[in-house]
């Protein structure tokens, strides 16, 4: 029998710790934001999943949920409300509610939230070939339409780190209510 994970409450919400089944609501959840960036909605808690990795994550006008890259894996999105840009092999391609992209392995890509209010995406990826802080997980490429959406680098990289030097980093907090409504 599989046993249920504990869900802890904390200073930033509710985090499932172990592993286990479990129930959470979103607005329940620890979320991670800055200023400028996308919100971040940590559904799996202290122990991330082994065979797939999901998130919910609230984009305003012009925030991208990260930086242009590929995954050794494939990642999947679908927009539940608003509007968003997707970046994706070098071209623009606009979303709108409930528009679904699939982006198999190598996929070079990224959302950006466009429109006059937030947009809020469900991100899915599997962990098949993908090894966290390794080569192997995939890499940040040069593009010049991520780099016009403040979403590219301008040096290719494997590192997270270095990716991401430029942007202030998530911090821990609480759901908000204009992020889900």
């Amino acid at each position: 029998m599989v046993p249920e994970a504990p869900l802890e409450e904390t200073d930033a919400g509710r985090v499932a710790k172990g592993d286990g089944w479990f129930v959470l609501n979103a607005k329940d959840a620890r979320w991670y934001h800055a200023d400028g960036r996308s919100a971040f909605c940590d559904l799996e808690g202290e122990t991330e999943f082994a065979q797939l990795g999901i998130n919910v994550q609230v984009l305003g006008p012009g925030e991208s949920m990260g930086m242009y890259h590929w995954e050794a894996d494939q990642e999947d999105f679908l927009v539940l409300s608003g509007q968003a840009l997707l970046l994706v092999e070098g071209e623009e391609r606009p979303l709108r509610q409930w528009d679904f992209v699939h982006c198999p392995p190598e996929t070079k890509h990224i959302i950006v939230g466009a429109g006059d209010r937030p947009c809020v995406v469900l991100a899915v990826g599997a962990r098949d070939r993908s090894v966290v802080d390794t080569p192997d997980w995939g890499g940040y490429t040069v593009d010049e339409v991520a780099l016009r959406h403040n979403a590219g680098v301008e040096q290719e990289t494997h590192d997270a780190q270095v990716a991401y030097a430029r942007f202030t980093r998530r911090q821990p907090t609480r759901y908000r209510a204009e992020w889900l409504g």
